[in-house]
């Protein structure tokens, strides 16, 4: 199992000048490439505050110029929001500016505050269905001249300038949770961005279960790899947990505002709803946040990250960006790096031995 960070730029106050904001993200940016992490995602977001990431294309091309091996994807791209043919140049142009590290990776999108000002009020569940037409277009804009007469986009012949650098493109990921999504990302060829979000650790396998099944639905196509992300914070101390629990409490709650869209944004700050209004109370529980998702020790995370692998996880990402002060999110990358890493390197380095013994 390989280990990603998913990273933007955050602030939950204007008191907090952006200069903060940016050197926050490359020096994290940083520590995650020379130790080792084989990506790292940035997300698609607008009007907010909270996740400043009006392009993630432009995001990624400046970590590119203070990077030199890891990963750049995008997690995700809001398939809505994009014309076809900006979307397929806009793309190849940042393989080409990244020396071809790109990681394509393209949702329906989330909160439906963005959809009402991006998507003149569409409901964003019907994000999905100019998902599965943009993503087939983007593929053959990339290979060449293709005309599009489709439900959403129509265009006359043409084809994406530049090319991507790497060939015959940039790898794609769909971000799924429904069965329907995972199947149709891979009988398209695409890996999966997936989330157990805050629920207890048996969704893991039950995510898992969606990936294996489409997978064996699709022998015709090459397995491809499946990522799973959850909110990480990972400390020195058995007791070094109650800063991230307090923060993951208070992120939830302007997360639930943005995807019920039932809180005010001010000035690009969401503000959290009350504990009343929150939709699954269990995972507010201090103990539950504790338990659930990948706060600990090493030792303790090592213990959690070992069901993810049980799952056939190829790559765990880390989920960094939940107002977590910069250096619990920098310690935790370190002790990923320095404590955790290694087990899981041992481990996949056995399991060859074994299979070459055989």
């Amino acid at each position: 199992m390989k280990f990603a960070v998913s990273l933007t730029m955050e602030r939950f106050s204007p008191d907090v000048p952006m200069e903060r904001v940016k050197s926050n993200l490359l020096q994290l940016a940083r520590v995650a490439d020379e130790g080792g992490f084989e990506a790292l995602w940035t997300a698609e977001h607008h009007t907010l505050e909270c996740t400043i990431s009006p392009n993630p294309f432009q995001t990624l091309v400046w970590l590119a110029q203070h990077t030199d091996r890891i990963r750049l994807g995008t997690s995700t791209l809001v398939a809505p929001y994009w014309n076809p043919i900006r979307l397929a140049g806009e793309s190849a142009l940042c393989d080409h500016l990244t020396n071809g590290r790109l990681e394509f990776g393209i949702a329906r999108g989330s909160y439906q505050y963005e959809f009402d000002r991006m998507a003149g009020g569409m409901p964003q569940q019907e994000g999905v269905a100019y998902m599965k037409e943009i993503v087939p277009a983007v593929k053959k804009l990339w290979s060449g001249d293709y005309a599009h007469e489709g439900h959403y986009w129509k265009f006359p012949r043409t084809a994406a300038v530049p090319k991507p650098l790497q060939q015959p493109h940039p790898p794609i990921w769909v971000a799924a949770r429904d069965p329907g999504t995972f199947d149709w990302a891979i009988a398209n060829g695409a890996s999966i961005l997936s989330t157990p979000l805050s629920a207890p650790a048996a969704e893991i396998q039950v995510l898992s279960d969606k990936f294996h099944k489409a997978v064996a639905d699709h022998p015709e196509v090459p397995r491809p790899r499946f990522m799973m992300q959850r909110r990480t914070c990972v400390y020195d101390r058995p007791d070094g947990g109650e800063l991230a629990v307090k923060h993951s409490m208070d992120y939830g709650r302007a997360f639930e505002n943005l995807m019920q869209n039932i809180g005010a944004v001010r000035d690009g700050f969401p503000e959290a709803v009350p504990y009343e209004a929150v939709k699954g109370k269990d995972n507010y529980n201090p103990e539950n946040i504790r338990k659930n998702l990948m706060f600990g020790t090493p030792d303790e995370a090592i213990e959690k990250l070992l069901a993810y692998e049980a799952a056939g996880v190829d790559q765990y990402c880390l989920g960094l960006t939940f107002n977590l002060p910069f250096e619990l999110q920098k310690r935790t990358l370190e002790l990923f790096i320095s404590e955790i890493m290694p087990f899981f390197a041992a481990r996949e380095n056995e399991q060859k031995h074994v299979a070459v013994g055989r």
